[in-house]
């Protein structure tokens, strides 16, 4: 069967943490030891609501929880060192498929790009690490854009950059901040969840839910839309 991909028009756009990598656990943890150092508890319930956005937004929700003089920027320079010291000591926990997929994209010629919520120094530090940062086409980080998902400014840009209509564009996302923020932007999305799990609302408006990688590239390859 043909793919519902075409190599000269179709885009697929990729959220980074929680989708190629398994990332979001290290960043709880980190987040916790931080908040831990400077006198803080954090809870999961907070830490799922910064999931999927920026961190001007992060830093909002932190401060709602804890009041204004919660040391935010404090925090996270101590959370990126715990989260630092893990990666140098375990490497980039990468998804399942990842590899795959972006081989056969390759193989098909098929355009691929970033849309990550994470600021352009992690986040490209994580790329190369996995050796992943050149596979890609174009990238696109949270804080090179004033609003968050899930606002689709973020996609819109990445589509309006690579020359591609929204609705030849599929994005990947395993958040529902962002399943609503490629919904929004008019594309597809297909849905592999991480931490957070669709509630009905985000179901509605997912074009696929998938398990893995490994089963969008197998979907790609032999469904018909």
């Amino acid at each position: 069967m043909n793919s519902i991909l075409d190599e000269h028009n179709s885009l697929v756009i990729f959220d980074m943490d929680g989708l190629m990598f398994d990332t979001e656990k290290v960043s709880f943890q980190s987040f916790m030891k931080s908040c831990e150092f400077y006198g803080y508890a954090l809870d999961e319930v907070t830490f799922r609501r910064t999931i999927g956005v920026n961190l001007i937004r992060v830093k909002e929700i932190y401060q709602q929880r804890f009041g204004k003089a919660f040391p935010f920027d404090m925090v996270l320079v101590k959370k990126l060192e715990f989260a630092a010291q893990y990666i140098e000591d375990n490497g980039v926990p990468i998804k399942e498929g990842l590899y795959e997929l972006l081989d056969f994209l390759a193989k098909n010629k098929i355009k691929k790009a970033v849309a990550t919520s994470s600021n352009r120094k992690t986040a490209m530090h994580l790329l190369a690490l996995a050796n992943v940062l050149k596979r890609f086409d174009y990238a696109l980080y949270g804080d090179e854009l004033k609003k968050s998902k899930p606002e689709p400014d973020i996609f819109l840009a990445v589509a309006k950059k690579m020359n591609c209509l929204a609705e030849n564009c599929i994005v990947l996302e395993d958040s529902p901040l962002g399943v609503l923020a490629g919904y929004r932007a008019g594309m597809k999305v297909i849905m592999v969840p991480d931490l957070l799990q669709p509630d009905e609302d985000t179901k509605k408006l997912v074009f696929k839910e998938m398990k893995t990688l490994l089963e969008v590239k197998k979907y790609f390859s032999d469904t018909v839309i």
